[in-house]
């Protein structure tokens, strides 16, 4: 994969515009739509099960399923607009916030991959603990380095047949057989509460404007992490590094994101 494929993920991402539905934890949906927002997607936070089917049937492009501040209402929630995303056709991401942790989520979590999401977004000790080779992290916190996680977000992806993206220091992204690892992105990026929940929801953003899931995972991996590196660079401290990743994602242009990917 060369970084132009990227690129153009991005360029159509801005012509595109798509619509994507954020089903996710109740701390991050600020700065998950303001993600969403500055990168050129248009997000969408819904509560009825009714209202989610008939959004995904009518004009969703993506649907993003965190299970971060998970209830049992909620569940059945995101049960519903699975189901009518699979209906219509929607590509849709699982991010599996501290899935190996606390039974109920973790067992809703197995639930979910067999109804084949199109991507796995997660840290190390998420991935693993999804593919049954870890107990989870310290709450939503990785325990283990991402290079670690490789072999069970290959395992993953061949299972469910689908792309799968472990998040860290470097971030890997494999579809079972390929794997690509980029190495943009900033310490500064696990200082923001939401950072990582947003990458979710840009995951799938990203994904619907990209040829396939695993070209779209690699995309959102460099648009984020070069956007956090430009932000650190000029806003060294949390507060202010979060509005000028925002700013980032705004001003960053498809060449920019062919010149600066660093595959490694």
């Amino acid at each position: 994969m060369n970084t132009n494929e990227l690129a153009a993920v991005l360029e159509n991402l801005r012509k595109k515009n798509p619509l994507i539905l954020s089903l996710t934890n109740n701390v991050v949906q600020g700065i998950t739509a303001n993600v969403l927002l500055a990168v050129g997607a248009a997000p969408v936070m819904l509560n009825d099960a009714a209202e989610c089917g008939q959004l995904l049937s009518v004009c969703a492009n993506g649907l993003l399923v965190n299970v971060g501040t998970l209830s049992h209402p909620q569940a059945e929630l995101m049960r519903c607009a699975v189901d009518a995303a699979h209906a219509a056709g929607v590509p849709w991401v699982l991010d599996p916030v501290a899935v190996g942790l606390l039974r109920f989520r973790t067992e809703f979590c197995h639930e979910l991959l067999a109804m084949r999401p199109t991507l796995i977004r997660g840290n190390a000790s998420e991935i693993m603990a999804l593919a049954g080779e870890a107990a989870g992290g310290r709450g939503t916190d990785a325990t283990e380095e991402s290079s670690a996680a490789v072999q069970s977000a290959r395992k993953l992806a061949q299972q469910c047949g689908c792309a799968v993206l472990v998040t860290g220091p470097v971030d890997y992204v494999t579809d079972g057989g390929r794997v690509l690892a980029l190495g943009n992105g900033d310490p500064l990026m696990t200082r923001v509460t939401g950072v990582g929940c947003a990458m979710g929801a840009l995951a799938a953003a990203c994904v619907a404007s990209a040829p396939d899931a695993f070209t779209g995972a690699a995309a959102c991996a460099a648009i984020l992490g070069i956007a956090g590196e430009r932000a650190a660079a000029r806003c060294p401290r949390p507060g202010s590094f979060a509005g000028a990743l925002f700013d980032e994602l705004d001003a960053l242009s498809p060449a920019e994101v062919a010149e600066f990917t660093r595959i490694v």
